[in-house]
């Protein structure tokens, strides 16, 4: 069963329940689990939110020096994430790099030798073209495009205007929805998203509309990787929250934590 039917408004979805869970990065969701990424770990639970196995050396057989995972995404049975070299902003290494849904090992990479993406914070796979679409945190200005079945890159598309400080992304029906860390938790903003229209294969541009704030968060914090269940269509989205963060770095803690706190906001699509 794959429902995959976005709403029209993001004031359509209304918040159903919370789920903590250990991972900061990303989600993604098939028929039964829900897969969390966290920086250097990968994570999958029930929709009940029972941890059932975790990957936590999921860099071991790389080539090249990684260190951090971002958003993520899963098709036919497999976890696509990007993965990188990752440092105060400066990144190397960028590739994307595949796990088995099952147990959560590592099964392949694919590297696309000269591309222009200077770092990847997400990644969102559109299923019938068999193309991924990834996100950059440190500047934003573009979602660029891949790919699978050739091992090529297909260039970048230009986000008009660009959301700041990109965190997540997921493709459905022609459009990616952006997730924004763009909210101040020191002020107590909410973070946002965003939706852009990437339907046509030959565009270099596109224009960005505001999707859905997301004042429904315990603190403001950090918005992270979002997904849509393929059951029942919730949108679900993944927070953090109790840390400060600088340079896209944990720094301390806000007054009243002592750990960073990390939940799936599950949003039910009205009927």
């Amino acid at each position: 069963m794959n429902a995959q039917k976005l709403a029209h408004l993001g004031s359509d979805y209304t918040l159903k329940k919370v789920i903590p869970v250990e991972g900061r990065q990303g989600i993604a969701v098939d028929k039964d689990y829900y897969y969390v990424s966290s920086s250097t770990a990968l994570y999958k639970y029930d929709k009940q939110g029972n941890l059932i196995t975790k990957n936590e050396k999921p860099f071991e057989n790389f080539v090249k020096q990684v260190n951090h995972f971002g958003d993520i995404d899963i098709h036919n049975g497999e976890i696509y994430t990007g993965v990188e070299y990752f440092n105060s902003g400066n990144v190397e290494n960028i590739q994307i790099a595949v796990y088995d849904a099952k147990d959560l090992k590592y099964k392949y990479s694919i590297e696309f030798g000269e591309i222009e993406q200077p770092e990847v914070s997400g990644i969102t796979i559109d299923r019938k073209n068999n193309i991924a679409w990834m996100s950059d945190w440190t500047e934003g200005w573009y979602l660029y495009k891949y790919d699978l079945k050739n091992k090529k890159y297909l260039g970048k598309v230009h986000l008009q205007p660009s959301p700041q400080w990109q965190q997540g992304v997921y493709y459905i029906d022609g459009k990616i929805l952006i997730t924004s860390d763009d909210g101040d938790s020191d002020l107590n903003e909410p973070d946002n998203i965003y939706i852009a229209n990437v339907s046509n294969p030959l565009q270099t541009t596109t224009n960005v509309e505001k999707f859905r704030s997301i004042p429904e968060f315990k603190k403001a914090g950090e918005i992270e990787g979002l997904s849509i269940d393929p059951t029942n269509n919730d949108l679900i989205i993944l927070n953090n929250r109790g840390a400060i963060i600088k340079k896209g770095m944990p720094s301390g803690f806000y007054p009243g934590y002592d750990k960073e706190i990390h939940e799936l906001y599950i949003f039910e699509k009205s009927k």
